[in-house]
């Protein structure tokens, strides 16, 4: 499937936007959203949701207006939403009962599909209990199964990882590499390292623009050459971080390592292998 967005801009009043002129196409394959808060990234996984409508632009599924014909990715499309509610006094069968019936989801074969949905999100054996009884993880677990309910193509997942624990991120992005051969998945997080692992694309955004697209060779291949670490004293590193974007530190001590980006680097410094994150850094501070 392809999905394209030309041009789209969502203006909330005379000053503010949530995007500006934004363009993408999609295809199948995972494509992670990076970006600050405020980015647009939200606003445009909501428009291509049908959630909100831009204030201009267009959006196609397959050459199909989805602004004018929005039923035609509803069918197919799978959404967690950021702020994603469940009904507490439900346990997991009940709700995703519940919800396949709103997505005209049906058959002999739901009760065991729900079971499999709730086997690869590890909620199984809290299956009959009360989601209210549930942690923040397992909720945001149950989350992610009512997206998968109607076997969709077009997956979008706003922030899916909050949450949940190292060994459950880890199963999530298992489920997601086994999808994404057949469906486009949109996500978004604020976990660099998630975006790093699973994503065949990244996406830059900031401002409600859109600041870089491409593999994450291509993009983090951007800051070559820009990063180093360098061995400071504590006492330094405040005047250090008014000349440098620094992108972490390690103390040790009376001294602190730090890993920076810049083209112009200090003496003594060593030049080492960039990430995902140093690109996101560099990029969305606009400094070198």
């Amino acid at each position: 499937m392809k999905l394209s967005i030309q041009n789209i801009s969502k203006k909330y009043n005379k000053e503010k936007f949530g995007l500006k002129n934004y363009s993408l196409t999609a295809e199948n394959g995972i494509m992670g959203l990076l970006g600050p808060n405020g980015a647009g990234k939200s606003t445009l996984m909501k428009i291509v949701a049908t959630i909100s409508q831009p204030t201009q632009g267009s959006v196609e599924l397959e050459g199909i207006d989805i602004i004018q014909n929005p039923n035609y990715i509803r069918k197919v499309l799978g959404y967690l939403p950021q702020d994603f509610g469940v009904y507490e006094n439900l346990n997991a069968y009940e709700f995703l009962e519940y919800i396949a019936a709103m997505k005209g989801v049906g058959g002999h074969g739901l009760r065991s599909r729900i079971e499999a949905l709730l086997e690869g999100v590890n909620l199984i054996e809290a299956a009959k209990s009360q989601i209210g009884s549930y942690s923040g993880g397992m909720k945001q677990r149950i989350g992610i199964a009512q997206a998968l309910l109607n076997d969709p193509k077009v997956l979008i997942f706003d922030e899916p990882t909050v949450g949940l624990d190292p060994e459950e991120r880890m199963r999530f992005r298992n489920l997601m590499s086994d999808l994404a051969q057949n469906a486009i998945i949109i996500l978004s997080s604020h976990i660099v390292s998630d975006i790093e692992t699973i994503a065949d694309e990244v996406v830059i955004m900031n401002n409600g623009t859109l600041i870089t697209k491409g593999t994450l060779a291509e993009v983090i291949g951007q800051v070559e050459e820009k990063v180093f670490e360098t061995l400071l004293e504590n006492s330094s590193l405040t005047e250090f971080k008014a000349k440098h974007l620094v992108v972490n530190t390690n103390r040790q001590k009376d001294d602190v390592w730090v890993r920076y980006i810049s083209n112009d680097p200090v003496t003594g410094s060593k030049a080492v292998v960039p990430s995902l994150e140093d690109a996101y850094m560099h990029l969305t501070k606009n400094r070198n």
